[in-house]
Formats: structure tokens, sequence, C-alpha cells
């Protein structure tokens, strides 16, 4: 069997930046092993997998240890290379996944993202996250699917250098790190040990925690944040109260097969 394989490096415009995810349609659902092996061989943040349905796609993402019930830059990914790639001429996208329903539109020279919020709400920060940070966050936030802490300036959240051996041990998906920012209005890094990826470069989820916190702090609806890992990339976000819109680029790094 062979199967097409595309490397995509999502909220980028170049190369060698951005988040990389791999990409991979299919016809026909493979065994669940079969494709948490391809994720693994990947050896990416994120390998997405979707196949047609009636009304769009069904969408399913994978890191090379588990798979995720939401991820954004491999979303971003997905609907580059369906736009792109697979003679796919609207300009609406829906995905159906674990998360519900998630729509993705080009919009100007942006592919958009719409995510269901994730609300947050403050909690004491767990004696296990906080253990693994030398710096301490000033406040630490509950989401959906992390936990998010709040630093006092830029300069901290670049500071970072988690111990993730005992990050694992907060039993989360995963770590936010954000502050304000001079440049953008707010920076943050994302870290995963618990699902192998002890430092994600750029992460469409974790906005979904992200956008209303600091839509609400700076008192606007539409805000831009820089993920500051050793990638990088930009995000253009929009609070829509119940949903969020997560605006970015992506740009194909390599088109192969892979022989199974």
């Amino acid at each position: 069997m062979k199967l097409k394989i595309y490397q995509i490096d999502a909220f980028t415009d170049k190369v060698f930046e951005g988040n990389p995810a791999v990409v991979v349609p299919l016809e026909n659902w493979l065994p669940d092993n079969i494709m948490q092996q391809i994720a693994l061989e990947n050896n990416l943040s994120e390998t997405a997998f979707f196949v047609p349905i009636e009304n769009g796609f069904h969408i399913r993402w994978f890191t090379p240890v588990a798979e995720v019930n939401l991820c954004g830059h491999a979303t971003l990914a997905s609907a580059h290379v369906i736009f792109n790639n697979l003679n796919y001429f609207e300009n609406e996208i829906c995905f159906h996944s674990k998360s519900g329903l998630l729509k993705v539109k080009i919009e100007n020279d942006l592919i958009v993202l719409d995510f269901p919020a994730s609300q947050v709400t403050p909690v004491e920060i767990p004696e296990e996250v906080a253990k693994a940070f030398h710096i301490q966050p000033v406040a630490c936030f509950k989401g959906r699917y992390d936990f998010m802490l709040i630093f006092e300036n830029e300069s901290q959240v670049k500071q970072l250098k988690p111990d993730f051996q005992q990050l694992v041990q907060a039993k989360t998906r995963g770590v936010i790190c954000t502050s304000i920012s001079e440049n953008y209005d707010f920076v943050s890094r994302f870290f995963a040990p618990a699902v192998g990826v002890n430092e994600d470069p750029v992460t469409g989820s974790a906005h979904t925690m992200l956008i209303p916190y600091w839509a609400g702090i700076l008192g606007k609806n539409e805000v831009t944040g820089k993920q500051v890992s050793a990638r990088g990339g930009i995000l253009y976000c929009k609070n829509l109260g119940e949903r969020v819109e997560i605006g970015g680029k992506a740009v194909t790094f390599l088109v192969g097969e892979i022989h199974l």
C-alpha cells in the first residue's frame, strides 16, 4: 500500500519556521495502531489523518505516543493540503473531530481555524507543576485540556527551562506559559511531555485558552500572539465568545509516499 504524505510548516510562510506537521489523506481509516506507528515514525509533534465524509472530512491527530483530542497546527496543515493539493474548490472546510465541528476558511491571505473556546478557571498551581519551573508564575488557570501559567513579562517566558520529568507527573496534557508582550498582544510557550512533546513550536489548541483570557485582560476581541519557541510562529486571533478564530499561514516542505 502506498499513501501520499505531506509535511507542512504551519503558522509561518517560511520553511524551517512555525510548527511542522505531517498530513496523511486517507480514503478509509487505517487501524489505530498503524496510524500510531506512522506518527512515531514521523517523529513530529503531530501527524494528522483525515477521510472524506458526506459533509466534509473526519480528522484525527496523533503525537508520537498518543492520539489527542484537538490540534490546531495540524488542522491548519491539513486545510493547507486540501485547499492546495486535493482539487478542493470551496472556501470553507468542515472537519468533524473528537472536539466537535471545526470549520476552516480562507480569509485574505490567512487560513482561519474556527475552534471551540476553552474558558479558564483560576486555580492554585499544582505542586507538581510548580516544582517543574525555576521561575514561578503570578497566576495559574485550568482549561479544558491544559494548565495555563501567567508570568510577569516576556523575558521570563523566554527564560523558562522546565524539568520535563517533573512536569510529566502533573497529569495534564500540557502547560501553557504566557505573558503580555511589547511587540504583540501576548507571547506564549507550550510544554507537553506527557504526550511526547517536550516543547511544541506553535500550538493552535493552546490558543483556545489564551484568546479568551487575553481578550478579557486587554479589553479587545482581536489579539495577536507570538509563540516564542526556537522556531516561533505568529497567530492572528479573534474572540467570539464560545468560539475562537485562529489565523495563520502555512508552507509545504515535503511531498512523498509512505510504503506499508
